[in-house]
């Protein structure tokens, strides 16, 4: 679940130069040039500015809005996901306050839509096939016979990410791609560990939350007063009103 969080924010702060998620600058470029690798890319000097030249997988203003329209005018099933058109914002053309599920929606299904109609076809391929394969892996059902190719082609997804995208994208997190697979192996499927109803029941216990000098015995109390609602309301939904004749019982449920 983090490990997709991770990405996804890796992907689109490098697609959008995100100011602190961005990972192409001068000093990536800089790496470029001792490593003695795409020698396009080498940052150019005229001796008073530094010009760094536009890699495959840099948007242009125009490109940035229609990603940024795109997932502005999402619409999705009540309760599917948050509001994602809050999350947008066309001035700076950028995305904020992504939540782990805002990731989750965005890496499986969203992502892949966005970038139909900009960048070049080999980057668009690479990211599809990254989003493709998160929504494999987190399926409720998954064919253990397919396991192994499953473990490959998260290794041949790389391959083509290494090629466009700059040797410092590659953290410990896009390794770790690698290795959900086998972890599948060993605990199961991933919709059953991961932590989005917890992270979204402590939402609900934060709600309970009025005394902020007090939050534990605040949350404990009101808790106990829910508990205590719900008990009442089910054993008064069974028990027969007093002094009232049967008729009028019925007449009473008839009415309700």
């Amino acid at each position: 679940m983090h490990v997709e969080k991770n990405v996804c924010d890796s992907v689109i702060g490098m697609l959008l130069n995100i100011q602190g998620k961005m990972k192409d600058g001068l000093n990536t470029r800089q790496d470029l040039t001792k490593m003695g690798i795409r020698s396009q890319l080498h940052p150019r000097s005229d001796g008073n500015k530094i010009y760094l030249p536009p890699a495959c997988h840099t948007l242009s203003k125009k490109e940035k809005i229609s990603f940024c329209q795109c997932l502005r005018q999402v619409k999705v099933p009540h309760g599917y996901s948050s509001n994602i058109k809050s999350l947008v914002q066309l001035k700076e053309l950028k995305l904020v306050g992504l939540k782990s599920h805002d990731c989750h929606v965005l890496m499986q299904q969203l992502l892949a839509m966005a970038i139909r109609d900009i960048l070049p076809n080999k980057v668009r391929l690479a990211i599809t096939r990254l989003c493709f394969f998160f929504h494999t892996i987190c399926s409720k059902v998954v064919d253990p016979v397919k396991f192994d190719e499953l473990e490959n082609e998260a290794t041949i997804i790389l391959c083509p990410l290494e090629m466009h995208f700059p040797p410092v994208f590659f953290d410990i997190m896009i390794h770790l791609i690698v290795h959900l697979v086998r972890e599948i192996k060993c605990c199961g499927p991933v919709y059953l560990r991961w932590m989005y109803p917890v992270e979204r029941y402590m939402k609900i216990l934060k709600g309970y939350t009025k005394n902020l000098y007090h939050p534990e015995a605040s949350i404990v109390e009101r808790y106990i007063a829910e508990e205590a609602i719900e008990f009442c309301s089910e054993y008064i939904e069974k028990a027969k009103p007093v002094g009232l004749p049967e008729w009028a019982v019925r007449v009473q449920e008839d009415y309700m």
